[in-house]
């Protein structure tokens, strides 16, 4: 272990389960890196829904996973452990982490961490893992998105949905995407949305439906549920795809199945924290293979709504539960 790690860090405690105020700091014991393992200080860490679900009580961490909360991480490598060989003291990276973002020092499993892309500062850099391997691996694994297929996203203003706007444009889909407000749907033709449907204001399927001359579209990404998972099989095309990775309007729902059966379309989804670290690691290949080069080129770029110090993780938790932030909330050490 370097010794100029201290033995002690801060880090954000969940009290109990709660509103956010219940995010609190203390000072704990600064994990040590494993075989395989890379100890990195935090520069910055993203926020995401999954740390809200958790800090409510709802989205227990992984076995043997930190209590901590925190999915996505940049910095500088601190210590290396044991058989981890591509990383040094002093190298900038971000990473995918199953927990233990919101604090001084996090271990990462070094096949789960990435270079920081060039052009990019470490708090850039931190709102990329949780964001983009979440769209890499259920648009473009999961949902097949081929170039010059329609591509729909809902909550297209949020951290998943300005990542999804960008990539899918980038790789020649026509991009849909929904959002709360005009200052919201504004934002996502600003990314590259062709058309953006204010959901408050306007019918998705009805919208959609028309601009693909009733044809539909070939792949959904929806985080929303409830009544939508309904009208997104309304809006799909025949052989289309939709994908489901959150439910912020409940997970249950009545279905008709005349229409999956009668548009042969595929329903599927995801969640990323329980994966392996091989399997996390694959897709942090393809990113760096074929998205991290965009990313240099300034064809995609993080969009960051606010900055919070560590300590006022609470204050960053309302903010995301106000659903009224674009783009990414990040803490900064």
């Amino acid at each position: 272990m370097t010794t100029t790690v201290p033995a002690e860090m801060t880090a954000i405690a969940i009290a109990e389960p709660g509103g956010p105020e219940v995010l609190q700091p203390r000072t704990i014991l600064t994990p040590r890196p494993g075989a395989g393992e890379i100890l990195v200080k935090v520069a910055a860490a993203g926020v995401n829904r999954p740390d809200v679900l958790q800090r409510k009580g709802g989205y227990p961490p992984p076995k043997g996973a930190p209590e901590t909360p925190g999915l996505e991480i940049a910095g500088t490598v601190a210590a290396v452990g044991a058989d981890a060989k591509r990383y040094g003291e002093g190298d900038a990276v971000c990473a995918l982490v199953a927990g233990g973002g919101y604090a001084e020092y996090c271990v990462v499993a070094e096949a789960n961490a990435l270079p920081v892309p060039a052009g990019l500062s470490l708090t850039e850099a931190a709102c990329l893992p949780e964001t983009f391997f979440t769209v890499w691996t259920n648009v473009f694994d999961r949902g097949r998105l081929r170039q010059g297929e329609t591509f729909l996203v809902h909550g297209g203003s949020s951290g998943i949905g300005t990542t999804a706007i960008m990539l899918a444009g980038a790789f020649g889909a026509r991009v849909f995407a929904t959002a709360g407000s005009d200052d919201k749907c504004g934002a996502c033709l600003r990314l590259g949305a062709e058309r953006a449907i204010n959901y408050r204001t306007e019918d998705f399927v009805a919208v959609t439906r028309e601009l693909t001359d009733s044809r539909g579209i070939d792949l959904i990404l929806d985080m929303v549920g409830g009544d939508y998972i309904q009208r997104n099989i309304r809006a799909a095309a025949d052989q289309g795809r939709i994908v489901q990775i959150a439910f912020l309007n409940g997970a249950k729902a009545e279905v008709d199945f005349t229409q999956v059966m009668i548009k042969r379309l595929t329903l599927t989804g995801s969640t990323l924290r329980i994966r392996t670290v091989a399997e996390k690691a694959a897709i942090a290949a393809q990113l760096e293979e074929k998205v991290w080069p965009l990313i240099a080129l300034g064809r995609v770029r993080p969009q960051i709504h606010a900055q919070f110090p560590l300590a006022d993780a609470a204050a960053a938790h309302a903010l995301m539960e106000s659903s009224s932030h674009i783009g990414k909330i990040v803490l900064t050490l």
